[in-house]
């Protein structure tokens, strides 16, 4: 298939709407410090909290990993807290703006349910959403217009966190992640191993919610401390989700969650579908058409960051690269594309 028949584009305005609805969004995040903003530094990496006194102790409450953009918004966090009607306000219209330039939106039993998440903070605390929900916001991430085909309706959530940051950020989710799935009817699915579940199943229709994190040894169940779900811990992840970006889901007003980096879904898109290969072709072959959307896109917008995470994975030794070339060889203009 030809490059310039799968892109169409989303009207500058669109797209600038959606920017502007997610700084709004991030804006938000800041706004309702309930005390002090404090910095704690863990290993070579340093945190932002809430920190406020309740009765005689202190608690924190996790805000987000230090950048510039974020100690900026702690300097205006009284201005942004005076301004929330009006960013309100403007959120609702951006939706709305958004929506009737085609941009995809949330089902309202899924849009419920990420907002549910969001509110106990899932994705503060380090959740990214992976999966088919994550191609489908990369729509409005790069003012892409998807087609009916590249769609991919689905209801199953994928979410992913490192272990080590779960534990390390010394927060929890409120209310509890199993206590939130549990009002939307979802419970736990067995394993056959008798082990914790990582699987949540809604028990009046087919939605499932998967908790996974990178496996920097054996695959298996792993807890998620501040989330407090047991997650799968699954190869090759940790490549995609580091350094997630913010994204905003179209729901209600917004939604604010985070999503991995577009050059690194596609990636991993490729070596994921010749791990599936095997076992389940008509997923491999989603994998690769939902790669191969993102290179076309990626080497006409971003073709530093695409040749990066490439070489990035390509580094990573001689099994990414043998799954990497094995699924190039079935996909000749997105070899092309990460040649050129």
């Amino acid at each position: 298939m030809r490059r310039n028949q799968r892109l169409e584009r989303h009207s500058p305005t669109g797209h600038a709407a959606y920017h502007d609805l997610l700084r709004l969004l991030l804006d938000a995040q800041v706004s309702d410090l309930r005390g002090t903003a404090s910095q704690v530094q863990r290993g070579d990496r340093s945190y932002w909290y809430d920190s406020y006194r309740v009765g005689n102790s202190v608690r924190k409450t996790y805000i987000g990993e230090d950048s510039p953009e974020l100690r900026d918004r702690i300097a205006r966090h009284e201005a942004l807290r005076a301004a929330a009607k009006a960013r309100a306000e403007e959120q609702t219209r951006l939706v709305r703006i958004l929506r009737a330039e085609g941009f995809q939106s949330l089902d309202a039993a899924t849009g419920s349910l990420v907002s549910a998440l969001a509110q106990s903070g899932v994705f503060r605390l380090g959740g990214t959403v992976i999966g088919t929900h994550a191609f489908r916001l990369y729509e409005s991430e790069l003012g892409l217009r998807y087609r009916f085909d590249e769609m991919a309706q689905t209801g199953d959530l994928d979410i992913a966190s490192f272990e080590r940051l779960s534990l390390a950020l010394d927060d929890e989710a409120e209310p509890p992640v199993a206590e939130v799935l549990r009002a939307f009817e979802f419970d736990p699915v067995p394993t056959v191993e008798n082990t914790p579940a990582w699987r949540w199943r809604q028990s009046r229709g087919q939605a499932l919610v998967e908790f996974l994190t990178p496996a920097f040894a054996e695959e298996g169940p792993r807890p998620l401390a501040a989330l407090g779900v047991t997650a799968q811990a699954l190869r090759h992840l940790n490549f995609l989700i580091a350094d997630p970006i913010p994204a905003a889901v179209l729901y209600r007003s917004g939604v604010l969650v985070q999503i991995p980096r577009p050059e690194r879904f596609a990636i991993h898109k490729l070596i994921v579908a010749e791990r599936r290969e095997g076992r389940d072709r008509l997923k491999a072959a989603k994998d690769r058409r939902q790669a191969a959307f993102l290179i076309a896109a990626l080497a006409e917008d971003r073709p530093h960051e695409l040749r990066d995470a490439y070489e990035d994975a390509l580094s990573r030794g001689a099994k990414w690269r043998d799954r990497l070339a094995a699924s190039l060889a079935r996909m000749p203009e997105a070899a092309q594309a990460l040649a050129g």
